[in-house]
């Protein structure tokens, strides 16, 4: 029983520790974008495919 009055005091401050370990992650930005790395492997960085008619032009001006 005795053992009580080491964990319970214990337990509390673990407890509080953890609450303002979170608190500062808060305030320092770490969960500002969750969503924006997920979405932004999605879209492609390739530049698009040219215009039809420039691919013919190409084609006539190597041969």
């Amino acid at each position: 029983m005795d053992i009580l009055l080491l964990l319970i005091p214990l337990a509390l401050s673990l407890g509080l520790l953890g609450l303002a370990g979170f608190l500062w992650a808060l305030r320092s930005g770490q969960f500002d974008d969750l969503d924006g790395a997920a979405q932004r492997i999605l879209f492609d960085d390739d530049d698009p495919p040219p215009p039809p008619g420039r691919n013919d032009q190409t084609r006539e001006s190597s041969q």
